[in-house]
């Protein structure tokens, strides 16, 4: 038999108009593009990174693990190594004092919100002090508080003094991570001043008192801080949107090719009943690379607890570890813990493993913190979930990490836990004791999963890069890919 023919009328076809028919006839034919072929990474790149040609004093202050932590990524370049102010060797006697004063402060202040009945009504009081005001209604903001002609206070009596001594011996840039410094090299007259944001938005105290005369150029980690900074009437010109210093050992090379494959990793971890790959799978793979999706299947679940800088929330610790005793016990999930420098800390959690019989557990602990933060790095490789509060760690979530949100101490990572909300890069904690029922349910919906792609797309992870370009060069390109911002 005959075939039938179709009765769909064919398409018409587009005519041409006479200028373009023309430019088609005098266009050389392209040859086709010739597309290299890539070799595929080892099971675990390291990325090799390119040696770092630049020098500047880096700075940072002894007020708990967030100053030092975006400091650490910065250490190639630091000329005679990080400077940690508040620490006997790098400040005079009087000066380390005022420094020992202002610690001990954060640290209390810290504390006391986990104290029972009258805890959240001394820390309520204490809080009042790094307040950030909300940013709705717009409004100048420029006007110095209390705490701008407080600083300024502490500068004339002499903090920072040695820094600006040892700044004169070499006329280097001052890279710091804390307000302090750089407002004392401002008021000195130095010119080449970069201040890196560790919040998501922060108090007046980080800006001069003048905004306008200043000279400090700020390194912000997001958006808002940005916003926050404009509100304080520094100008756009004197702010860099970096991101957040990350450890360059966690990106690897410039093409972030150790990022790309422990992402691909982390989102198998985080998928178990394949809810998040049949959705994404196809952006994830032009991203990351399809050789880096295919599953190593080489360890298990990995939950990473942070307890704080200044030992805060380990009771948390301790019921997360109750409640997932039975997994952890049969090698279903891994748990490290990030106990800092503190060892009554440390022996806390030793003593927790004991009391539970989990030798498992893994606890991240340093007698430096050279040697914490190297712990931390290699932790991070294999992290899946990372339960802290919304501290500086909350920038972490630009490596697809998703965040378990415990509760916030203090103003600056209030504004931290609406940020992650705002890109949909974590979820605020349920209850610790029941970690085992909401958690593995979050875990088998793809929720986290969904998380970590957020916060990968949404987050910068740049920022050591970007700071490395600043020093070098004097300005930033801006990006628009999410594998260079």
């Amino acid at each position: 038999m005959r075939p039938r023919p179709s009765s769909r009328p064919e398409p018409r076809k587009k005519k041409m108009s006479p200028r373009a028919t023309a430019a088609a006839k005098r266009a050389p034919a392209r040859p086709p593009r010739k597309v290299r072929a890539r070799k595929a990474p080892a099971s675990k790149p390291t990325g090799a990174l390119r040696p770092v040609n630049v020098r500047a004093w880096v700075a940072t202050a002894d007020m708990g693990l967030g100053h030092q932590r975006a400091a650490y990524p910065l250490r190639d370049v630091a000329e005679g190594g990080l400077i940690t102010l508040g620490k006997a060797e790098n400040n005079s006697n009087g000066e380390h004092k005022a420094w020992e004063r202002l610690r001990r402060s954060y640290e209390f202040l810290s504390r006391t919100k986990s104290w029972p009945v009258i805890g959240n009504a001394v820390f309520g009081m204490l809080d009042r002090i790094q307040n950030i005001p909300p940013f709705y209604p717009l409004r100048d903001l420029s006007h110095p508080t209390f705490q701008v002609a407080w600083v300024k206070k502490l500068i004339t009596s002499g903090m920072c003094s040695s820094l600006l001594a040892k700044m004169k011996q070499k006329p280097l840039p001052l890279v710091t991570t804390f307000y302090a410094p750089a407002i004392a090299a401002d008021m000195a007259g130095y010119g080449l001043v970069y201040c890196v944001i560790c919040d998501a938005e922060v108090n007046r105290a980080w800006v001069a008192e003048n905004p306008l005369e200043s000279k400090i150029t700020y390194l912000a980690p997001c958006g808002r801080a940005v916003r926050r900074l404009n509100q304080y009437g520094v100008p756009n010109e004197r702010i860099w949107l970096t991101g957040f210093p990350i450890p360059l050992e966690l990106l690897g090379d410039e093409n972030i090719s150790t990022l790309k494959w422990d992402l691909a990793q982390r989102l198998h971890y985080l998928d178990p009943t394949e809810r998040f790959w049949p959705l994404h799978g196809l952006n994830v793979e032009h991203f990351l690379g399809t050789k880096n999706c295919k599953f190593a299947a080489e360890r298990v679940l990995t939950l990473t607890f942070g307890v704080g800088g200044a030992g805060a929330q380990t009771d948390i610790s301790y019921q997360v570890a109750r409640s997932l005793r039975e997994r952890i016990a049969k090698g279903e999930v891994n748990y490290n813990i990030l106990a800092g420098i503190r060892p009554e800390v440390a022996q806390f959690l030793e003593n927790v493993k004991k009391e539970l019989g989990l030798p498992q557990i893994k606890i991240i602990y340093g007698k430096t913190l050279d040697e914490y933060f190297r712990g931390f790095t290699e932790c991070m490789r294999t992290t899946d979930i990372l339960w802290t509060k919304p501290s500086e760690l909350s920038f972490y979530c630009g490596l697809g990490i998703p965040v378990i949100m415990a509760p916030h101490i203090g103003s600056q990572e209030d504004y931290n836990q609406a940020w992650l909300l705002e890109i949909q890069a974590g979820f605020p904690q349920q209850d610790p004791q029941y970690t085992d029922q909401w958690l593995m349910d979050m875990v088998k919906a793809g929720r986290l999963a969904d998380a970590a792609w957020n916060g990968f797309l949404k987050a910068r992870k740049y920022g050591t890069y970007k700071i490395h370009e600043i020093l070098r060069t004097g300005t930033m390109e801006r990006e628009t890919s999410v594998l260079r911002r």
